[in-house]
Parts: C-alpha cells; structure tokens; sequence
C-alpha cells in the first residue's frame, strides 16, 4: 500500500519521500512518537516504497510481489524484530540482534536492499542494544535500520545518535474522525468519541470497544457533574478508585478535555469546537455558575501535572487536586460547597 494509507504525518512522509527520489537514503532510522499514531504502519510502508517492483521510486504501489511478501513478512530481504510477546514482560533478547546481525552481513537476494524493522526498539535489552550499536557504526552499505519507538529516552544515547530521527504527533482529530468513520463504518458522534477518548491515536481508536468507551464517558460525566463535586467525600473516593484501577492518566486526560470543553462553553465558543460536542447539555448546565478564569488556570495546571507524570507523581493525589480545583471552578461558595454533599 502507498503512503497515503497512512493518515496525517505529512512531514515524515515528505522526508521519507525526498530521501527515496534523490536515493540518500539513510543508513537507520528511529521513528518515535506517542504509541498507535502509525509509526510502525508508515515504517513498513517505507520498507515496501525501498523495493517496491512497480513504483515510482518514491512510493510503494502495494501490488506488486515484493509489496505483497513484505506486507506478510515473508520477503527474503525484509526481517522484522519485535519482543518475545512469551516473555512477562515482552523484550528483544541478544539472540534476535544477533539473528539480524548473521542476516545483514550477506548481500540482498532479490531486491536492491535489505530492510530490518526493529518495532518497540526501547525494548532492546542492554546486551542486544550493545549488538545493535555495532552494527550501526559500521554499517553494510545493502542494508537499512528502521526503530520504531513510542519510548526513545529508554535507547541509549549512542544507539539514536546513530539514527536519522523522524518525530511522529497525532494526526488532527478531523483526519482521525474521518478515518475510522470510514474504517469502522460508524456515525460521526461515535467517530468524534473515539477521536477524542484515543487523543487522536488512529491505530488505538480503530481497536476500542465503542459501548465501553460510551459507559466509560458517562461515569467520567457523573463524577466532574457539579452533583458529584459538591461532596468532597466522592470526590476522594473516585480519586481512590481511579487510580487503584490504574486509570489516572486516562482520567487526567479526559479531564483536561472537559475542562477545555467547559470553557469554551462559557466563552461562547461554536459547538463545533468541542470535543463532547454530544454532551452539550451537560456542558452548558455544569457552565452557568462555572468561572472562565479558574478553568483556565486548571487548564494549565493538568498540564503541568501530566509533564510531570514520569517523575514519580501521585496520580492518586493529583486526581484529588484537580477534582477539587474543578469544583472550585463550578460551583459557588457557601452553602451549596458541604462536604458530606447534603442540602
């Protein structure tokens, strides 16, 4: 299949694409972005495009023999290395770097290159890392490298320097909508839900169970309902109950998207702007007492929350907080803030 099955991703595809017309085709590369945005689908299109029979030269036609083989992995000249899914705790053992070592010394046997995809590369042991590196260093000149990594910071400093880097964002939330209404044959407020719940990650979304997410919405809905928020006793036990069903992040982020959508709410913005546009009437009744200034200020503090959420954070006392300053946001003080929740 060509590039334009991969959706969004234009600058990687350009890069790829020069490289491929002016034959400077680096020696490796790292493909590295948030996980199921299509990294993996663009590298092994790549893969196709290098020896494709009947392209272009600077795109894969997806019909050909050597397109069709590389798409099953069973190409000759094409191998791709991925952890032990056996293992507890999936890794790329020594002894598959050393397979793709014995394998990259000899010349390609029907196609002008050979082409290793090494997919969850951040999960190469030390030992297979260290094989990896030497092979990168000196290099066959029939060969090419490609990492895909939604981890990069986990490889060791030597192995990416060694890579042409090519950083993958999220596709735009209308290209996402438009594929998996297209893909999975479902109406626009569901495609919208899923756009959003997956943060725009294609491959996640074309995979999530839609009446989970939809009951999943309705108790995120429940909980950061002004009903909810006006006993802190909930508050804390929802806080509790996210994180020991390790959710945090996912709920951290659904938060900053209704909080995003909330504002918009009370600036007026057009609905065609918000995420839960599906939620409107919530949104609005949960807006009428709501403070612009405070969300905004929430806003900024999820965010700092989620950079910070690498470094030891307690997601459970996070949730807590913003819960909190959301219902500081929402609702008024005196009497209508009591604790247990009563009138």
């Amino acid at each position: 299949m060509p590039f334009s099955d991969v959706i969004g991703h234009e600058r990687p595809k350009a890069i790829l694409q020069t490289a491929l017309r002016h034959d400077r085709i680096a020696h490796a590369y790292l493909f590295h972005g948030d996980e199921g945005i299509g990294k993996q689908l663009l590298a092994l299109r790549f893969a196709q495009a290098i020896n494709c029979e009947s392209g272009d030269g600077c795109d894969a036609c997806g019909t050909c023999r050597s397109c069709m083989q590389i798409e099953a992995r069973t190409h000759p000249d094409f191998l791709a290395v991925e952890p032990d899914p056996e293992l507890a705790n999936p890794q790329i053992k020594i002894e598959q770097i050393r397979d793709l070592e014995h394998q990259i010394a000899y010349q390609p046997l029907v196609s002008r290159k050979k082409v290793f995809l090494i997919n969850d590369a951040d999960r190469m042991t030390i030992g297979a890392a260290n094989a990896l590196l030497k092979t990168l260093e000196e290099p066959p000149d029939h060969s090419i490298l490609l990492l895909v990594s939604g981890r990069p910071s986990a490889l060791p400093a030597t192995v990416r320097s060694r890579c042409q880097a090519l950083r993958f964002a999220p596709p735009a939330r209308t290209q996402v909508e438009a594929a998996l209404i297209l893909k999975r044959e479902i109406p626009p407020a569901d495609a919208r839900l899923l756009a959003a719940a997956s943060q725009s990650r294609l491959g996640a979304a074309l995979t999530m169970d839609l009446a989970a997410t939809h009951a999943a919405l309705d108790e995120l809905c429940a909980v950061a309902s002004p009903q909810t928020l006006r006993s802190v006793a909930a508050i804390l036990t929802a806080a509790e109950a996210f994180h020991k069903s390790d959710r945090g992040p996912e709920v951290l982020d659904w938060l900053a998207q209704w909080t995003r959508d909330l504002l918009l709410v009370c600036v007026g913005a057009g609905q065609d702007h918000l995420i839960h546009e599906d939620r409107l009437p919530l949104l609005k009744a949960a807006a009428r007492s709501a403070q612009a200034d405070r969300l905004a200020g929430l806003l900024d503090e999820i965010d700092q929350l989620q950079r910070s959420a690498g470094r030891n954070l307690n997601l459970q006392m996070a949730l807590e907080t913003v819960l909190l300053h959301l219902r500081e946001a929402l609702l008024e003080t005196g009497s209508r803030l009591e604790v247990g929740g009563s009138k």
